[in-house]
This record gives C-alpha cells, structure tokens and sequence, in this order.
C-alpha cells in the first residue's frame, strides 16, 4: 500500500459513524451577494458552528474514540496554537480522557481559555526556542500519555474528512471544493471524502503568502520546508506539509490557490457584515480566495470549507 492510500473512502465513512451523535452536522451557507461577488454559486461549509468551534473536534474524536480502555485512561496529549488544542480537549471531556495541551506562549487568549474550559491542563513552550513536537513528546512519555498528533495521522485525516462528505450530500454536484491549507489533514482527509462521493469534483486548496509549502512541495515533487510565516492566519502558519498528508494532496488537489493577509482579513469582514458570521482568519482562507477572484473560470458551483470561528477578540476589533 502506498502512502496516498493510508486513508480511503471508507476510513472517511466509518469515521463519521463514530462521530455521529457527537459532531454537529454542520450548515451549509448560501448568499446571493457572495455569489455576485463570487461570480458562481458558492456553498459555505460552516464549520465555525462545529463543537469547539472548527473542524478540528472531528478528527480528535475520532482517534481518542479508537484508543484501546487503557491508553485512554491514561489519559492523551496535544501540541497546538487553538483549535486542535480546543478539539481534543472537548473529545478527551466527551470520552472521560484526562487531556494536557502543550500549547505556545503566544496562543491567543481565546483559545486558551477555552481550552482549559473543556477540562484540560495547558503547558506552555517558546514558539521561537522549543522543537513544539519533541517538547509534546517529551511529556507525553513521562505522563504515559498517548499523542494526538495535529494532522499526520491517519484517524485525524478520516475525522476531518468527514465535512466534505457532509457537504457532499448537503450540496451534489460541485465542480469545485475549496480548503484551507495547514498541515494538510483537512484538505487530504476532505480530497479523499469528495473523490470518493463525487470523483469529478476538483479539490483545490489555499493558502495564506508566505506559508505557501504546500504549494511550493507540489511544484518541487517533494515536501518543501518555508522560513516560519508571520500571516495573520495562525491555524496556518506550517513550515512544511505533512509526511501523510502530502501523499494524499499530490494525488488529489488540482491546485493551490494563495491570498495575502488583507485579503484574509477583508474575507472575515464581509462574512461578519453580510453573512452574519463569525470566522477567524485561517477559517476565511477559501472565502477570501472566492471573493479576492483567484478561482478559476467555468467552476460553476463551488463549496469552501470554513474551518473555524474561533477568532481572537483582538483581532476582531482591529477590523474596524
């Protein structure tokens, strides 16, 4: 079995039987404005309403749910600036896991707060001085905790590709589907999701500039690794895409579009004001490629999935 088939159709199907009862399935949005805009038919995926506020809650559940009685009652451990963070420790709550985060310094308050709110223990590393991974790991083995890892995981990639499968159903037919970019779990888990339902349907991702490795890795045939990106759209900021996850993207994803901060931040305002949404910047990442005209022509029907909503109040107010 090669790398790109690790996750299949059916890993995406069994995934969403674990998770139902426990996610939410999540709105599609719909605007003529945006469409104007758009100059096609959009389908807004909303996964800031997802529990914990992104999508990142269906791929934690999914592993904690695997873990055999006694590594989950050892409890589990996560490294992440928020939403990952936030989605296993809402899981390990649901699954009655103990759950410690290893999360940066500078994570956004929001974040940590609500972290801590689903019952977890938050440890702190230097983003700038600590290896964030062998930090988590370092901990994880002291405690005889079981890592979650972010994206490069099987059971992670399942998880978050049910969303696209949702909206597969939500709204058949797509020409298109756009997803953010981090270490590329959603968009593996969601090329696999949408190929599987709809094979014709192009998968296209995007990405914020200067934290374009996905793209670049396309372009290079192999995993690029980017300097440490400063975008606003701190979900994405990745310096190379995952060993498990770009297998899956080089045999899926038709392309990678890129936006630049102002863009991003434009796309959280218009959902604000005209959707009456509330999406943080790595959440608005498709949104801003849709409304700033990077999608190609003739994809008529397009769906994009917003992956969180878990934006910081600071940012929030810095809009206007």
């Amino acid at each position: 079995m090669s790398q790109a088939d690790l996750v299949t159709f059916s890993d995406v199907q069994a995934a969403r039987a674990r998770l139902s009862g426990a996610a939410h399935v999540t709105p599609v949005v719909t605007s003529r404005t945006l469409d104007a805009l758009a100059g096609r038919q959009v389908f807004l995926k909303c996964e800031n309403l997802q529990r914990g506020g992104a999508f990142k809650f269906r791929g934690a559940y999914n592993t904690i749910c695997q873990l055999p009685a006694d590594a989950r009652a050892h409890g589990v451990l996560a490294f992440s600036s928020g939403n990952h963070a936030q989605g296993v420790a809402l899981a390990a709550q649901l699954l009655g896991t103990p759950a410690v985060i290893c999360m940066p310094s500078d994570a956004p308050a929001v974040k940590v707060a609500a972290t801590r709110g689903y019952g977890a223990e938050v440890i702190f590393y230097d983003r700038l001085r600590d290896d964030r991974e062998a930090f988590a790991r370092a901990i994880a083995a002291e405690r005889g905790m079981t890592l979650v890892p972010p994206y490069d995981d099987p059971r992670i990639i399942a998880g978050a590709g049910t969303a696209a499968l949702e909206l597969a159903e939500q709204a058949p037919d797509l020409d298109a589907l756009l997803v953010p970019i981090g270490g590329g779990g959603l968009i593996a888990g969601s090329a696999v999701a949408m190929h599987g339902a709809r094979p014709a349907t192009q998968v296209i991702g995007v990405e914020p500039a200067g934290a374009d490795d996905t793209r670049q890795s396309l372009a290079a045939g192999e995993r690029v690794r980017v300097p440490p990106p400063g975008t606003i759209a701190d979900g994405l900021r990745i310096v190379m895409p995952g060993a498990l996850t770009f297998p899956i993207v080089q045999r899926h994803v038709a392309d990678v579009l890129v936006v630049d901060d102002d863009e991003i931040l434009a796309a959280v305002r218009f959902a604000l004001l005209r959707l009456k949404l509330v999406i943080e910047p790595s959440g608005a990442a498709t949104l801003a490629a849709l409304l700033a005209g990077r999608v190609p022509a003739g994809l008529g029907r397009v769906g994009a999935i917003i992956s969180g909503g878990n934006i910081d109040p600071p940012v929030l107010a810095g809009l206007w």
